[in-house]
């Protein structure tokens, strides 16, 4: 048996249309990533719960979508290579200090742990990965980065934090 719902009822394009899709955006669990690298001998980092595995196994593709008006972006992607920390479930005050608005201070206090390349990594992550861009596809207001996995390091002990109803949340043991 199927229920039919009815969706059929377009939204005018208004603040708030915009409010009732970022609501119902925000019902999607997704996992919080800190992308950084160094840049002209300066750590630039941004924080995204718009990332996305399994692009493509071959290459190995992870995305994430990033706002048109992100000054960070700009800079972070020049880098050779870029790093993306998936954030423990205990790094949630971590990832709000990278992504506050104080380039200053994002990496106060912050130990990030280097390669040979550009990329940097959040120490504590669950996960890593080193990235180059592949690609950028425009979207609407956000541009899609598609980046090319050339390496990464798991760690199975520590589970991942997940952003859930516009707030931090852990998966349950």
């Amino acid at each position: 048996m199927t229920d039919t719902i009815n969706t059929a009822t377009p939204l005018p394009r208004d603040e708030a249309y915009l409010a009732t899709v970022r609501r119902a955006f925000a019902r999607f669990p997704s996992g919080v990533v800190g992308l950084v690298a160094v840049v002209d001998g300066h750590e630039i980092g941004m924080v995204a719960s718009s990332f996305t595995v399994g692009v493509s196994a071959d290459p190995p593709l992870v995305s994430v979508a990033v706002q048109k008006t992100s000054t960070s972006w700009p800079r972070l992607r020049a880098a050779a290579s870029i790093g993306v920390s998936v954030f423990a479930d205990d790094q949630a005050a971590l990832a709000r200090q990278i992504a506050g608005p104080d380039r200053n201070r994002r990496f106060d206090g912050v130990t990030l742990l280097s390669t040979r390349s550009d990329a940097r990594f959040v120490d504590g992550a669950s996960t890593w990965f080193e990235c180059t861009v592949h690609d950028e596809v425009d979207a609407g207001d956000h541009t899609v980065a598609l980046l090319e996995v050339v390496a990464l390091r798991t760690e199975e002990d520590r589970l991942p934090l997940v952003f859930h109803d516009s707030g931090f949340r852990q998966l349950a043991p």
